[in-house]
């Protein structure tokens, strides 16, 4: 009898707000014995399924629990952190401003915004807000960037002008967590509110979306809340793991918190052209725009053998495939411990919301893909099972790659300086700092709030431990021709990173650097040395070079690494300078 109160809290429904409607529920009855298997198989703490049927939410189920360690269940209004399902509002919002001809989706975004800047010319004279929205500008992810960081949105906007591209402009879809975060604050500077305020107005109150939410602070003033879980590695045990609170800069890319109740209002407008309770609240030419084909994705299940998902294309917010002869619109969104999947067949007139807890569970495409072949009467392709061959083969390689990390170490070799040089603040225009401490002789790496302990591999090649949530780090330390350790090499996201000994900041405020222009005279020759943009000193020229402040009173140029430029100083005043490099000491007297 225990046993099966259990299973029945386990495999709870809930009714709230909505009636179940009979045929949905007669045509899910399998789909609900599959779920029973699935949760056991792939250890799952909790899942929630709605599905939305001729404009409205006609069935919404709880499998498991919102919070696993007090059997808390799944409701129609659990919030659940909706993650990159909050793309198509942005690129719904952005459509708003089109729609009222404050930017064209195909024009140049720098046109209207000229403050945009992107990593040369060519691409702030080409790159339009499409390209932005359907991931084609050619810049890969650098989610490392915003990923547990305090970086607010107007900080991320500004370096997307550090971030090369990896591939030509509209040559492929490369995803990119940023772009989105930058569109959200084109609605800021076009409109003069924040992104948040503008989808508040425009789509959630229209939408009678009262209880969605753009941080886990507000969600967490709620009752019914999801709480992650996890599967430890290399067990079958599930913990809770810290929610992913540090999404305010990240924002229009992925910090809309929702629960199902709403999201069936939100697909109800989708599947009804813009409309809402009769109203047309998104304008109708908006919602085709972000459905429209704007850059063609892999046929990768194909590639598998897998013929059931076929040609798959990226509009704005969402993304559009066949399956099984069905037209399908959908997105996923993933954070740590919590999966969405937000999706509708507009010719079936169907819709249907996943979350799933847990970074081990079974995919949401699955269960996506499982829900509508009952709904269709079509037969039961076994996703699960393909998923457990896959899960299984990965978790085998893992572990065992893992007992092999000492492989390729050269033993018994020692650091080339004392370890307090490889202590500091490193530094890269685009992801920020790296921090390297030391504490009770055990070194530590941290980048934004990841902080991992840090230790010697060989030679001047560092690593962290391989943390199961935080990930795994290596960093080979490089020296300057001046002997000394000043910068470092590291693998983030998609390509290698150098990060710099960050000098003391107060080494290129104005007061430090105005007492070293002037003009500086060699034989006849006048050297002037001139301060632009308040905090930046050159060497005028024929290209005029940089001083990098280095050391108090000692510079470092860009161009010429084996060079210094060292000031004399006598009585607090430059008296001279001294270029060092390997031929020899120049010194150089300020007229």
């Amino acid at each position: 009898m225990k046993n099966t109160i259990c299973l029945l809290l386990y495999l709870v429904s809930i009714n709230i707000g909505f009636a179940q409607d009979a045929e949905v529920q007669k045509k899910l009855k399998n789909f609900d014995k599959q779920m029973e298997q699935v949760m056991k198989d792939w250890n799952m703490p909790g899942v929630g399924v709605g599905v939305v049927k001729n404009g409205k939410l006609v069935f919404m189920k709880g499998y498991g629990y919102r919070d696993y360690e007090k059997k808390l269940p799944i409701t129609g209004n659990t919030l659940f952190q909706i993650a990159s399902n909050t793309k198509l509002f942005t690129a719904t919002a952005v459509g708003f401003l089109v729609d009222q001809g404050k930017l064209d989706w195909d024009k140049p975004i720098k046109t209207f915004v000229p403050s945009i800047q992107f990593y040369n010319n060519e691409l702030n004279n080409t790159i339009t807000v499409r390209d932005m929205l359907a991931h084609r500008t050619g810049v890969t992810r650098h989610d490392l960037i915003w990923y547990k960081s305090d970086f607010n949105r107007s900080q991320l906007f500004d370096k997307l002008k550090y971030l090369e591209p990896a591939q030509p402009l509209r040559q492929g879809f490369l995803y990119n967590n940023l772009m989105y975060a930058a569109s959200g604050h084109i609605i800021d500077l076009i409109e003069g509110k924040k992104w948040e305020t503008y989808v508040q107005e425009k789509i959630l109150n229209p939408l009678k979306m009262n209880n969605t939410f753009f941080s886990i602070a507000d969600m967490k003033k709620q009752q019914d809340i999801f709480v992650p879980f996890n599967e430890k590695r290399d067990t079958n045990i599930l913990y809770k793991i810290p929610y992913l609170e540090q999404t305010d800069g990240l924002g229009p890319a992925g910090s809309m918190i929702s629960n199902i109740n709403d999201l069936s209002n939100w697909l109800i407008a989708l599947m009804n052209k813009g409309k809402f309770d009769e109203k047309q609240i998104i304008p109708e030419a908006v919602v085709n725009a972000t459905k429209a084909p704007s850059i063609a994705l892999n046929n990768s299940l194909l590639e598998q053998g897998f013929t059931e998902v076929l040609n798959p294309f990226y509009g704005m917010g969402r993304q559009t495939a066949s399956y099984r002869g069905h037209q399908l619109l959908l997105h996923g969104g993933d954070f740590d411990g919590i999966h969405s999947q937000i999706s509708y067949m507009p010719q079936d007139n169907i819709g249907v919301i996943v979350f799933v807890i847990g970074d081990h569970g079974f995919s949401y495409n699955s269960i996506t893909y499982n829900i509508y072949e009952h709904l269709l009467g079509l037969s039961i392709t076994p996703w699960s099972e393909r998923g457990l061959k896959n899960r299984d083969a990965r978790k085998k390689i893992e572990k065992d790659g893992r007992k092999n990390a000492q492989q390729g170490q050269i033993k018994d070799t020692k650091p080339s300086h004392p370890i307090s040089d490889y202590l500091g603040e490193f530094e890269d225009k685009a992801y920020g700092i790296i921090s390297i401490t030391q504490k009770e002789n055990q070194m530590f790496f941290k980048l934004n709030a990841i902080q991992l302990p840090l230790n010697h591999f060989h030679y001047d090649r560092f690593d962290t431990t391989n943390d199961e949530e935080a990930g795994f780090f290596s960093i080979n330390y490089q020296t300057n021709p001046q002997g000394e350790i000043d910068q470092f090499l590291i693998s983030l996201d998609e390509g290698e990173v150098t990060f710099t000994r960050k000098s003391d900041s107060s080494l290129s405020t104005p007061e430090i650097l105005t007492k070293y222009t002037g003009k500086y005279k060699i034989g006849t020759t006048i050297i002037n040395l001139v301060l632009k943009n308040k905090n930046q000193l050159f060497i005028q020229g024929s290209p005029d070079l940089e001083l990098i402040p280095y050391k108090p009173n000692v510079f470092k140029i860009k161009e010429f690494a084996d060079f210094t430029i060292e000031f004399v100083l006598e009585d607090g005043k430059v008296t001279a300078m001294k270029q060092k490099d390997g031929s020899g000491e120049y010194e150089i007297k300020k007229e």
